[in-house]
């Protein structure tokens, strides 16, 4: 992939790293954002990456109402200062998660959240099904690994694509706005609320509502 100035003002909004540290990461990893990324993580020089070890206290907890009551979010994400949770682009950004949890549905903030027995008990499913599809069990073992890596990415907000922007993940979104603002945000914890959740009735589209709602066109 060629490396263009656009794809190097991509890579320095989101990490903050130098626009010639932003060409060579690229430039190493022929030109693949994601592993630009961890490039310049691993030499120290991403920005976001420096700061993602310093204590993040302050913050706000936003809610979010959908359609009249049916979907409620609560989520609290953390910053450094009282100063930064006041500015307008944190509180964009803050506003803006609570609408896509609201839409998307994850069930944990990070990959690190879900519990091994969780993890050990989709595998055993995802196995069963291979298996029952012909596979003997020891291709079937190997095959579900990328399964199981997708399931993660499914549930686990960080991971996910962005409701208002899929070609960047809500955890690129949360470094784009930490190398801008200068300090540490964490996405710490969400609580969200579905009427009926549980029982017996027939379900909408809420992600295309939601989209809607934002003014959003369809995908």
């Amino acid at each position: 992939m060629e490396v263009t100035p656009t794809l190097i003002k991509d890579l320095r909004e989101r990490t903050g790293a130098g626009m010639a540290d932003c060409k060579k990461a690229l430039v190493e990893v022929g030109g693949d954002m994601d592993k630009a990324i961890d490039w310049l993580r691993a030499k120290g020089l991403s920005k976001a990456a420096k700061k993602a070890g310093r204590e993040a206290t302050e913050g706000a907890v936003v809610s979010y109402i959908h359609g009249g009551g049916r979907i409620g979010v609560l989520v609290e994400i953390n910053c450094e200062t009282d100063f930064v949770a006041r500015n307008v682009d944190f509180v964009s950004f803050t506003k803006d998660v609570a609408m896509h949890i609201a839409a998307a549905n994850p069930q944990f903030v990070r990959k690190e959240d879900v519990a091994e027995d969780v993890k050990a008990h989709e595998k055993s499913v995802l196995v069963a099904k291979a298996v029952e599809s012909g596979k003997p069990p020891a291709i079937a073992e190997k095959m579900v690994e990328g399964q199981l890596s997708k399931w993660m990415k499914e549930i686990c907000l960080l991971e996910q694509p962005f409701i208002k922007d899929p070609d960047k993940t809500i955890e690129q979104l949360q470094q784009e706005l930490v190398a801008k603002i200068g300090e540490n945000i964490k996405i710490r914890r969400f609580v969200r609320f579905e009427l009926g959740e549980g029982l017996e009735k027939k379900k909408g589209d809420f992600a295309a509502e939601v989209a809607a709602q934002a003014g959003l066109a369809p995908s």
